[in-house]
């Protein structure tokens, strides 16, 4: 469906939905205009989907602060569009699933080295693809190489990645270059049902399947050296790992559980919504409460889960190189998370407030000063990482005090712009693959399938979508990263 309701230009790479618009339905009650970050050459692609009319529903949320907003990567998504932001207040606001999505905590690792591309040939670099196929579980319905117990999964559920690192799964050092060092403190597993725990226990540490991949890849082009040496890029032609994963199973399933919930809050509370799969719950209350805790959990898993698999990145060079990761300087550069909800303060309006901030398909961006900085970066701002699809760049970002605007946030990725199912229809996994190699990207996916639903023409231009965040101030790039080798989920 096309949307066709107004997109003011504010300026190059801000449009504005106005409070005044009143909906397909001319029923729609917006409490603040809302914000489309893009160029005026993606405004066609933007419109096509109905995503805009998305962005205008956020707008009537409970309690919604500042401006509802959606990054350029933006696309159709449940409640939310994908690429959406939005804060509510900590007090009279809501929680909304829909501003989260089903896979709680997707989110990306960066892992730099020493090593630089004259360090790898071709026969190294399918060696050590084919090992981290090996040794990180990835696929559809992938199980973990680990069995943990229903009392071990709770300990994960409330300590995070600080549990993988205490049963010996990474360095000491990891935990603090982790957005909100790998654990909300608020979990509470006994908000978790039975179901989500048992799909959660047997994929710890697994990949999983869809966009979720492993690359290793090189330094293709460093825009502000300064920066980059302080996250430890410091070469063209350097090799860095990224990571992209979630909560699997486990996170899909809370989602699932608490939305059933909130739908008959939002009968009991009497909330008006234009969008009944933006269903919520006042944030004091009971049903509020229970989701937020439980959303934590599935966080806290999804950061153990990208912990293990860094741990078994680092067996597979050691094992492929011959030589331990501490001296191949393996050394986590940061980890955002881009399907989450977290209590913040921000400045509005010239004062401090606590807000809860939905990001969904949206990556945290803080600048400079902010204390959840580790404190090697503060001076700079957050490591942002906005990683391309299978073949195409990466980048690394980092976040600016202009961000505020955003409740310091930007873009996750490039974003759709073909359905999975369109995808199958327009490509051949085989075709995508021999492809990819014809370029110099050993491609190895868990299946063809998998391989045609994320072909890079399914997506948008990335460099387009982070020149538009890079132009409009919310981050700004730091490096571009191109893949070398990919596993794909």
């Amino acid at each position: 469906m096309t949307w066709n309701g107004p997109l003011n230009k504010i300026d190059d790479f801000r449009y504005e939905i106005p409070s005044s618009y009143r909906g397909v339905k001319n029923n729609l009650h917006m409490k603040t205009s809302a914000i489309i970050y893009a160029t005026e050459d993606m405004i066609p692609q933007i419109r096509k989907d109905n995503a805009p009319e998305q962005t205008a529903n956020m707008a009537t949320l409970p309690g919604i602060v500042g401006k509802a907003m959606a990054m350029p990567d933006i696309h159709w998504g449940y409640g939310f569009p994908i690429g959406g932001v939005a804060a509510t207040d900590a007090e009279e606001g809501v929680i909304s699933p829909g501003g989260v999505g089903f896979d709680i905590n997707c989110g990306v690792r960066l892992v730099r080295t020493n090593l630089h591309i004259n360090d790898l040939d071709k026969k190294k670099i399918h060696s050590l693809v084919d090992e981290l196929f090996r040794n990180v579980p990835s696929g559809v319905g992938s199980k973990a190489k680990i069995k943990v117990s229903s009392q071990e999964l709770d300990e994960v559920l409330v300590s995070g990645a600080r549990w993988a690192v205490e049963h010996g799964y990474g360095w000491k050092e990891d935990t603090e270059f982790l957005e909100e060092n790998g654990c909300l403190d608020y979990a509470d597993p006994s908000t978790v049902s039975i179901k989500a725990k048992q799909r959660g226990a047997p994929q710890i540490g697994s990949l999983g399947a869809g966009n979720h991949f492993l690359e290793i890849q090189k330094v293709e082009e460093i825009f502000d050296r300064e920066v980059a040496k302080v996250f430890g890029i410091e070469d063209i032609g350097q090799i860095v790992v990224m990571i992209h994963t979630g909560s699997r199973g486990l996170g899909h399933q809370v989602c699932s559980d608490h939305l059933q919930v909130l739908e008959r809050a939002v009968r009991k509370y009497n909330i008006w919504l234009p969008d009944r799969q933006l269903a919520c719950a006042p944030v004091k209350s009971s049903e509020g409460e229970r989701y937020f805790k439980a959303m934590a959990c599935a966080a806290n898993f999804a950061w153990c889960n990208r912990q293990m698999i860094v741990h078994w990145v680092r067996e597979s060079f050691e094992k492929v190189l011959n030589t331990p990761a501490e001296d191949l300087g393996m050394h986590i550069v940061y980890d955002v998370c881009h399907n989450i909800a977290k209590l913040e303060e921000h400045e509005i309006n010239g004062r401090k407030r606590n807000v809860y901030v939905h990001r969904k398909g949206a990556t945290r961006a803080f600048g400079p000063g902010r204390s959840e900085i580790p404190m090697k970066y503060r001076d700079v701002g957050q490591p942002v990482l906005i990683p391309g699809d299978m073949g195409t760049e990466s980048y690394l970002l980092h976040g600016t005090r202009e961000s505020e605007e955003t409740f310091g946030s930007t873009c996750h990725g490039a974003g759709r712009v073909m359905s999975r199912a369109e995808a199958l229809r327009h490509f051949r996994g085989q075709t995508i693959v021999e492809q990819l190699g014809g370029k110099g990207i050993y491609v190895h996916p868990a299946s063809l399938k998998v391989a045609a639903e994320e072909a890079p023409d399914a997506y948008k231009n990335i460099r387009s979508v982070v020149d538009a965040v890079h132009g409009a101030g919310i981050s700004r790039k730091v490096a571009r990263f191109v893949p070398l080798g990919v596993v794909k989920g």
